[in-house]
């Protein structure tokens, strides 16, 4: 219980001071208040025209949605190939679906902006600096987790539920959409908002491959902050109240979602 407690707390203490900062003034933020000595909400009005915000948060619910939605999509369905059908080289991509979770991103940013530039120059297909090229990049990476999502809970699923429409005289496509993926929907949403929060929170390929008009929040954020360092009066307020702003669609997501989160999250622990 004890733990619980502090464990609890090391998580909320952090958060109201960030909520009570985004409510005080700059002044009182860099004067050390814990507690506002004034309540406004001026910092949530100013960010708007101090940080690149608003096309940050356009660019990067954009990108993410695309990437959940694509990355659900596709995983399923190779989920449904690698689980319902044998062929060689099936148990290879299963465990290639676990090994490629063990690379850090870090190590393919290089690889994957001198990919991406040679598409440019061989091509004539511009995607560094493009929403488009952000989002196959996500999807390189959040594809292998949705689809070892989908298969871990797509085995749990009983074979006499496809038989019984094929007896019906359904098609495969007709049991993939009709049966498998209503019946998948918690997995389905696990993977797609772990898809959306890889792109989310991603500030490193962003940066990179991204130009200042398809900046995503996070970066928005990133430079936000760093060119208020050094300045006379840091308004650290104003940069709470963004990393609030920017922090609200994945809360959102989360509660709109939960009920399907723990389903999914859940599915397959108990055989």
């Amino acid at each position: 219980m004890i733990v619980t407690v502090v464990l609890v707390l090391m998580v909320l203490v952090p958060t109201a001071y960030i909520v009570l900062a985004s409510l005080n003034t700059d002044i009182g933020v860099a004067e050390g208040e814990f507690w506002p000595s004034s309540f406004t909400l001026d910092s949530y009005s100013k960010i708007w025209t101090t940080a690149d915000l608003g096309n940050g948060l356009v660019n990067s619910l954009i990108v993410c949605a695309f990437t959940a939605v694509a990355s659900a999509l596709l995983g399923t369905i190779t989920a449904y190939v690698l689980v319902r059908y044998t062929f060689t080289g099936r148990l290879t991509i299963l465990r290639g679906l676990v090994g490629l979770q063990s690379i850090p991103g870090t190590l393919m940013l290089l690889p994957v902006f001198v990919l991406f530039s040679s598409a440019g120059n061989y091509l004539g297909i511009t995607m560094v600096g493009t929403r488009w090229g952000l989002f196959l990049a996500y999807l390189t990476f959040a594809l292998p987790f949705s689809t070892w999502v989908m298969v871990t809970y797509l085995r749990g699923l009983p074979r006499e539920l496809e038989e019984a429409g094929r007896v019906d005289g359904a098609s495969t496509l007709r049991i993939l959409f009709r049966i498998i993926m209503p019946l998948s929907l918690p997995a389905i949403v696990v993977s797609a908002i772990f898809a959306f929060l890889l792109g989310w929170n991603d500030v490193l390929f962003a940066n990179v491959l991204t130009r200042p008009e398809t900046h995503t929040a996070a970066v928005a954020l990133s430079i936000f902050g760093v060119t208020q360092e050094g300045g006379a009066l840091p308004v650290y307020s104003q940069v709470m109240a963004a990393a609030l702003v920017t922090a609200a669609p994945v809360v959102i997501l989360y509660l709109v979602f939960q009920r399907y989160l723990v389903g999914g999250l859940t599915a397959g622990g108990v055989k």
